[in-house]
């Protein structure tokens, strides 16, 4: 189950489109809002590019994703499975963040969705992890469930997507809850799904 790759800006790199990224006036009150815009990060060579919902209040301030309590728990579990958080590429599906943290709008993420998918094409990664509803709705479309998407064959244009859920669920679940075990168990996945991937066909 995949929606269609739409037409996406056409930066040849990931700095040329971040820098056009953080000119984007595109959502009003996102525009007003804001601290600033935060497109992602992406080393050279990433092999996963993992996506979240948008930034929150800590990432507005420093320009960076997953930096608040969620991210730390996201850069502890990558480690549990043996990935390095500096060898991942990490974008959100909005690069600003939503008043109060609300949830995305739809013609907020219809608006961002270009950006997300140029990202994707200029990491060329073997893997996407989306974490949360509003990322796996990004990809498969509305009416995303994580707990069935988690074991489901998913794809976008042409790579291999795993769907789980966010850390900010696992933060607010609790040690003994449902998302930090799920989340665990897929990170541990997705390091295995990789090994997989980087073997010749």
């Amino acid at each position: 189950m995949s929606l269609p790759l739409l037409e996406a800006p056409r930066q040849r790199t990931w700095d040329e489109l971040s820098e056009a990224a953080r000119g984007c006036t595109a959502c009003a009150e996102l525009a007003e809002t804001r601290t600033q815009v935060v497109p992602g990060e992406a080393p050279p060579g990433a092999e996963l590019l993992l996506v979240g919902e948008a930034p929150g209040a800590q990432e507005d301030e420093s320009g960076r994703p997953f930096v608040g309590k969620a991210g730390q728990l996201l850069t502890a579990l990558l480690g549990e499975a043996g990935i390095a958080r500096e060898s991942v590429a990490v974008a959100n599906v909005l690069k600003c963040r939503p008043p109060k943290n609300r949830k995305p709008r739809r013609a907020e993420v219809g608006n961002c969705r270009p950006w997300l998918a140029r990202q994707i094409e200029l990491v060329d990664p073997l893997l996407v992890v989306t974490l949360g509803g509003t990322a796996a709705e990004w990809v498969v479309g509305p009416g995303a469930r994580i707990a069935s998407l988690r074991q489901a064959d998913v794809e976008y244009a042409g790579r291999r997507v795993l769907c789980t859920y966010h850390p900010s669920a696992a933060v607010r679940f609790g040690p003994a809850g449902e998302p930090m075990a799920a989340l665990r168990a897929d990170l541990a996945r997705a390091a295995a799904c990789l090994d997989e991937l980087r073997r010749p066909a």
